[in-house]
């Protein structure tokens, strides 16, 4: 008798950098930023996901007292950014255990506010879609505050084919 009957090759269509990845995409698809969307998710040495976030208003607040715009003429307080989070800082207030020696997963590299929380947690790695920002003095504070915190950053490009096989598959899950 043949002992491999049911043995058939199997592999995953994603590596761990693309899993997390598409997480935190998914997660910044719950923002309801109409301008920018973001999402990140913090993950162990084991690849356990430990929190997540996504950029949002501050929780238990009634959000139709608040602006979304951006229009930075007009005075802070009728601007979204005196009040929305940002998906790091969510995700940071949000956890259950430590960050320490984390990897943050990000679609959009973090501002210098979040990159302030990013190493007090002492996360070691941030993984990134988008440097949007690059360049921009706030960019290169962040940059600077991961360096000198000796956290490693890197930006990752999601194979083009990875998007369509991820919509198929949902196709076929409902179709």
């Amino acid at each position: 008798m043949d002992m491999k009957v049911n043995f058939l090759p199997v592999a995953s269509h994603l590596n761990w950098d693309e899993y997390f990845m598409l997480q935190a995409m998914m997660a910044s698809f719950k923002s309801k930023d109409p301008n920018t969307k973001v999402g990140c998710v913090f993950v162990d040495d084991n690849n356990h996901q430990l929190t997540m976030g996504y950029n949002g208003q501050i929780a238990g607040i009634d959000e139709t007292q608040i602006p979304w715009g951006n229009i930075k003429s007009v005075p802070l307080d009728q601007q979204k950014y005196a009040y929305v989070v940002h998906s790091e800082a969510n995700a940071i207030l949000h956890a259950k255990a430590s960050l320490e020696g984390a990897r943050c997963y990000v679609t959009l590299f973090p501002c210098h506010e979040c990159a302030k929380m990013i190493a007090t947690v002492k996360v070691k790695e941030v993984v990134f879609l988008s440097d949007k920002y690059n360049g921009t003095v706030e960019n290169q504070i962040a940059k600077r505050i991961f360096d000198m915190s000796n956290i490693k950053y890197r930006e990752i490009e999601l194979r083009p084919d990875i998007i369509k096989d991820l919509s198929q598959h949902f196709t076929s899950m409902i179709g």
